[in-house]
């Protein structure tokens, strides 16, 4: 079996390596490998950013009324909820 050495690894990063270890009960050797595997096996699931995915979900829905409509039908639907009582100022 073939081994792998690596240097000059950031102390952050290899603390968050050394938790996520623990946490799973590997060894930090068996924590890499089986990061490795899981990238290698479905490289593309890795790489979309998922800033970028929820970016391109922000501008999704379409609406045709002018935000203050959208605003006022919101607001609306809070004060004709029984669900908190008529009087709660905090959700008006």
């Amino acid at each position: 079996m073939a081994n792998l050495q690596v240097k000059d690894i950031d102390e952050s990063l290899y603390e968050t390596l050394r938790s996520l270890a623990a946490h799973e009960r590997r060894s930090i050797s068996q924590e890499v490998v089986y990061i490795l595997q899981k990238y290698l096996s479905k490289p593309d699931d890795f790489e979309a950013n998922q800033t970028d995915e929820f970016l391109k979900l922000a501008g999704s829905w379409r609406d045709e009324r002018e935000a203050e409509e959208i605003l006022l039908e919101i607001r609306e639907g809070r004060k004709n909820s029984s669900r908190f009582g008529k009087d709660n100022e905090l959700l008006d």
